[in-house]
């Protein structure tokens, strides 16, 4: 008789630990699916909405004042005086003038997302200064009939946004802006072209899923839409949303039924701009996913209770032996409590000391998390003083170093980001624990291969180079050397006595680094206040000159002499910011890329596989790397302009020859370009030029269509072909296979092996 109390009791917590918390979730989901109306869908809906406009507008008001921004800068004043194209020609000093303002309407290109080109349009001149098509005759761009139709519509000195479609066929909103004559006496219009597609990521960020959406200008006329055919029409020839334009109201929604659809409009003004933006989602794909999601909660419940029911009669029985013997033991041992108390309420007691120490450990764990530490680090470096940073770092006196690993493109390629990641922990951990106890130091890791200490002490001589800072750096410099098998530059911050100017130090140390342009990888560069910074920019513009003659003549030698020039001259001065230093070799490379698109020199197959030329000089770290990349640079382009048509086809037949005859090995390129007698690059153009295709996908079509011919006359099995035609496994071969036929091997045997059907 006793067993049986024990075994119902725990049959009935069984039961009432499952049945009751499922029909409770299950009335709970029940009434909140019921609760969500048509009308909470629509608040939502339009919420999403205003998000998406605000978004929208927030990033054309940026590119305004970007452009208003621009044209207080005065920098047209250079050009005002230079009426027709041919006078802007007309001497070097004109041209750089016009380069310079490109090279600003360039920059603020670069400032904001989704901007396609931008141009500038000095009144009653025959040229225009353009980010796409260059500097150029008005007969050479584009109509400008259009600007008439779009500031007729301007109000006021600020500019005016307008939809068209550019001759390219890409759909663009244009932000006009004539030049206000209260600033400046240049007269001209500025241009941003900006993409409808940015328009339509806007709102796609803030109004995620499959919606319909529109909006259009105080006109009527269609800025942005999903469906691309509704672009720059007439949005009011659909007549319900006629009706809603018509509308005073700001914002709203409204139900529509149509073809047994329930449809939500979601609509909002912008008074900015007095553009309607519209939003339609089906009510009718939103209610019924409820309803069925409904059901099959109330399916799965009943179903779990049905099956909890069965199962905790055999769990009860089961699971009632060892909980007597054990309460059997607790009480003969001994237990504090009343002795009236029955078997589940010893282990109840047990259960809850367990909750008890699992509660601590976990309340330990917490106070003990270096997440936290790390992030009031982060927040300090960005200027935010949290209360757990006061707590770190108590002392008077700050100041920032930055560990930036030199060459850190080579250093990623060369590691896996799970050698990468220990490779951080080990060094945050060294550089933590190598300063004295008196002094409070953490490390955090910034991104992009820099690190960033913050250290705090309360002895101001501490800051002094002579004394521990000096040594610490430079045994932080060694171990990072033997931890990351790669060199480390030190920039560090001047001293401070206030914790709000840690940001500030941060930026400091960074600008440390930028000094090792000059110095070289592998240095400690203190923050220093540099007397002549506000000197102009220096740039060898004989050099530049010279450089183009050289480069006109094939004179490699010349141009390479001309280049150590230039870093001798940059090496010599007595202060070039690092700024300075990109601007010479940026405007090189730019000057030499245009030289050679006015002599009509095709520079696609020059600079073929070289990718962006601007971006790997920004990536440089030092002026002798600077110079290795800039001897490359010419290198091709005079080996490119010397080489003869017949030397290519030549070398073009070896190549094609080398792969018919190895292409069952594992062909290395760099050994096959060696065995050709060219270089890699060179190789690489010559078969793009010839193919139209990369290596690699030559290579795996040459080996594909060798494959197909063994599918249909041979009785090799499919791995057997694999490894005939040079893959080590099946899986490469079908995905290669399916890449180049549209279908797997196997298919492609079949498809052919079947006789054809009279």
């Amino acid at each position: 008789m006793k067993r049986f109390p024990m075994m119902l009791q725990l049959a009935l917590i069984l039961f009432c630990v499952m049945a009751i918390p499922t029909a409770t979730l299950t009335w709970y989901s029940g009434a909140q699916i019921l609760e969500n109306s048509e009308h909470a869908i629509a608040e939502s809906a339009l919420a999403g909405l205003i998000a998406s406009r605000n978004l929208n507008e927030n990033t054309l008001d940026i590119m305004a004042e970007n452009t208003i921004r621009l044209a207080a800068t005065q920098i047209f004043d250079k050009i005002r005086s230079y009426e027709t194209f041919d006078e802007m020609n007309s001497s070097y000093e004109n041209v750089v003038n016009a380069l310079s303002v490109q090279n600003d309407l360039r920059n603020m290109n670069q400032i904001g997302d989704g901007i396609y080109s931008s141009f500038f349009h000095l009144s009653d001149s025959d040229y225009v200064v353009s980010t796409d098509k260059g500097i150029t005759t008005l007969e050479r761009y584009e109509d400008m009939e259009w600007m008439k139709e779009a500031l007729m519509e301007r109000s006021g000195i600020m500019g005016i946004w307008y939809p068209r479609k550019l001759e390219s066929g890409v759909h663009v909103v244009s932000y006009v802006l004539p030049l206000n004559r209260l600033s400046t006496t240049t007269r001209g219009t500025i241009v941003v072209n900006v993409r409808e597609t940015q328009m339509e990521h806007d709102m796609r960020a803030s109004n995620g899923g499959d919606h319909r959406y529109m909006f259009m200008n105080g006109n009527g006329t269609i800025v942005s839409s999903q469906d691309k055919s509704l672009l720059l029409t007439n949005g009011t020839d659909d007549s319900y949303i006629a009706g809603l334009m018509a509308k005073n109201r700001m914002e709203g929604y409204a139900f529509r039924q149509e073809n047994n659809d329930r449809q939500l409009y979601t609509w909002s003004r912008s008074e900015r701009y007095g553009w309607m933006y519209v939003n339609i989602t089906s009510v009718n794909e939103l209610l019924s996913t409820t309803h069925s999601m409904q059901r099959n909660i109330i399916l799965l419940t009943v179903i779990i209770i049905f099956a909890g029911t069965v199962f905790t009669v055999f769990f009860a029985t089961w699971l009632s032996k060892p909980a007597r013997e054990l309460v059997r033991t607790l009480r003969k041992r001994g237990h504090p409590g009343v002795k009236a108390r029955n078997e589940l309420a010893y282990l109840n007691a047990a259960f809850q000391r367990m909750q008890e120490e699992e509660a601590a450990l976990h309340g330990l764990l917490n106070v003990r998390e270096k997440d936290a530490r790390s992030l009031a680090v982060h927040n300090l470096l960005r200027g935010e003083l949290t209360p757990q940073a006061a707590v770190m770092f108590p002392s008077r006196y700050f100041l920032v170093a930055v560990i930036s690993i030199d060459g850190y493109r080579v250093y990623v390629n060369g590691n896996e980001p799970e050698q990468r990641h220990n490779h951080r922990q080990e060094l945050i951990a060294f550089c933590e624990a190598l300063f004295p106890p008196e002094v409070h130091s953490r490390c955090v890791y910034q991104g992009n291969g820099c690190f960033a200490i913050v250290v705090n002490y309360s002895r101001q001589e501490y800051e002094s180079e002579s004394t521990g800072l000096d040594a610490a750096l430079m045994e932080i410099r060694d171990q990072a050397g033997r931890i990351l098998c790669q060199s480390v530059t030190i920039g560090v911050s001047s001293q401070t006595q206030s914790s709000d100017r840690v940001a500030d130090c941060f930026i400091e140390a960074m600008e440390g680094i930028k000094h090792r342009m000059i110095a070289g990888s592998g240095g400690i560069h203190y923050w220093r206040e540099q007397e002549g910074f506000e000197k102009r920019y220096i740039y060898p513009a004989n050099s530049e000159r010279r450089i183009l003659n050289f480069l006109d003549n094939g004179q490699l030698d010349n141009i390479i002499k001309e280049l150590d020039v230039i870093s001798t001259e940059i090496r010599s001065a007595d202060y070039i910011s690092y700024d300075n230093i990109l601007f010479i070799y940026h405007q090189l490379t730019g000057v030499t890329i245009k030289h050679l698109r006015e002599n009509y020199v095709n520079t696609a197959r020059i600079f073929v596989g070289r990718g962006n030329v601007y971006a790997a000089l920004a990536s440089i770290d030092t002026l002798d790397e600077l110079d290795k990349y800039l001897h490359r640079f010419y290198s091709d382009i005079v080996q490119q302009l010397n080489r003869t048509p017949g030397e290519a086809a030549n070398y073009g037949e070896r190549m094609i020859q080398y792969l018919n005859e190895h292409y069952r090995e594992d062909i290395v390129f760099e050994d096959m370009a060696k065995e050709i007698g060219i270089s890699y690059s060179y190789m690489r153009k010559i078969a793009f030029e010839m193919t139209g295709m990369s290596l690699i996908d030559y290579l795996n079509q040459l080996r594909i269509e060798h494959a197909k011919r063994l599918l249909l006359e041979s009785n090799l099995c499919i791995s057997q072909i694999a490894l005939e035609v040079g893959y080590m496994n099946t899986q490469s071969f079908n995905r290669f296979f399916r890449k180049f036929e549209g279908m797997p091997p196997s298919s492609y045997k079949a498809g052919k092996s079947r006789p054809l059907e009279m």
